[in-house]
Formats: C-alpha cells, sequence, structure tokens
C-alpha cells in the first residue's frame, strides 16, 4: 500500500516515513501544501498522513482541492493536540480521520490501516477467500488453516489483491500501488512475486485477466 506524508517539519516526516516503511508502506513526502496538492491529483494513494499547518498552501485547502477534484483517498488529519475547531474543519472539509499531537506511531499506523480498510468495504482486518484467509495486521496468511510464509513483497501484493478482491488489477496499478515514487520500479518483478505466490497458494486463487492484469478470485468476507 502506498501513502503519501504531508508534514513540513523534517524530523517528523522522518520519524512517519521510518515508521509507515517499517509497517511495509511505501511511502511519499511532500514538504509544503503545493507539493501535496500536485501529488494528491496525480499519484494514487492508499491513504494520507496530512499535517494542517503547511507553508505555501495550509492542509485544509490542500483536502478541499483533492476533494473538489474528486480525488476519494481517505486522509487522516493531523491536528494540535485541543485544536477541536481544526478537526470540525477537517472533517466539513473531507477527512476520514484526525490524530492529535503528540501521538503514538503504533496509532496512526493503526489508524492507517483501518482507513484502507473501511476505503474498500472490509470491517474486520482479516479478508477470507474462500480457503485462503489474510490477517492484515498480524500479516499472517493461512490456507485451510494452515498457516503460509511469504516474504514481505509477496504479502504486500496479496494484501493488496485481497482488497480489491474479484476486481482485476492491473500491472501498473499494482506497481504504482506498492512502491514509492522514488522506487526503481520493475513490472517484470511482479511476474516473479505471483509465480512465487501462486507455488505457495495453488494456481486457482490468482488469475490472470488477459490485457488486465491480476485478480484474486472468490468471494470475500470480512
Amino acid at each position: 500500500m502506498r501513502v503519501l506524508v504531508v508534514e513540513d517539519t523534517t524530523a517528523l516526516a522522518a520519524q512517519l516515513r521510518a515508521a509507515l516503511e517499517q509497517a511495509d508502506f511505501a511511502v511519499d513526502l511532500a514538504p509544503d501544501g503545493e507539493e501535496a496538492s500536485f501529488l494528491g491529483e496525480t499519484e494514487p494513494y492508499d491513504a494520507v498522513v496530512l499535517d494542517l499547518g503547511l507553508p505555501k498552501l495550509d492542509g485544509l485547502s490542500v483536502l478541499r482541492r483533492w476533494r473538489s477534484a474528486g480525488r476519494t483517498m481517505p486522509v487522516l488529519v493531523l491536528t494540535a493536540r485541543g485544536g477541536w475547531a481544526e478537526k470540525v474543519e477537517g472533517l466539513n472539509a473531507g477527512a476520514d480521520d484526525y490524530l492529535a499531537k503528540p501521538f503514538a506511531m503504533a496509532e496512526l499506523i493503526a489508524r492507517v490501516k483501518a482507513l484502507i480498510r473501511r476505503a474498500h468495504g472490509h470491517a474486520r482486518p482479516e479478508i477470507a477467500c474462500g480457503p485462503l484467509s489474510i490477517d492484515t495486521v498480524l500479516k499472517q496468511v493461512t490456507l485451510n488453516g494452515a498457516p503460509v510464509r511469504l516474504t514481505t513483497l509477496e504479502f504486500n501484493l496479496l494484501a493488496y489483491l485481497a482488497h480489491r478482491i474479484g476486481q482485476p488489477v492491473s500491472k501498473t496499478e499494482l506497481t504504482e500501488h506498492l512502491y514509492a515514487q522514488d522506487f526503481d520500479r520493475d513490472s517484470n518483478t511482479l511476474e516473479v512475486i505471483v509465480g512465487r505466490l501462486r507455488r505457495k497458494l495453488g494456481d486457482g486463487l490468482i488469475e490472470t485477466i488477459r490485457g488486465q492484469g491480476y485478480r484474486l478470485a472468490g468471494a470475500a468476507h470480512g
């Protein structure tokens, strides 16, 4: 999953990036409102962490621009502690959640994951697909009740398909959402990862849809 962090305080931005990358997110940074506005309108993000006090263009204006442009990615707004007026303004501008500074990184990561799940209609951390169960919080996968050992990239690709279960996902979309902007992207890597997943999960779960990409087959619940 790919996340945009919009924060002008260099030290906090670095901490946020490190924590999110440790949680296996691909992370882009924007240090001001103008760059954030551009990235949010031109790049596909699964979620955004947005500070409101930004140089060049304030966070609320950025958020309003995104929503006016039809950008629907979930946005977690960072506010000053006790800044209830900011919280109300943020929610009215289209924010999906807020977190007051200072905050625990573990809570921020949990909230981001929850926003992404809800954006795709999954209320619970576990996503089930026939005999396959994917726990997006514990990062555990079971097949017919037996644990399946996956690498980080294998899990991230499988989890992305699981969030869009039953829908074809193109290689381009997978690449855009699994890697940060400055990563050397190679679509051939995806084919290798899908091949490894099929060997571990069986051929029937990840389908190749000609001309469209890959699809995790089956009915989901969770």
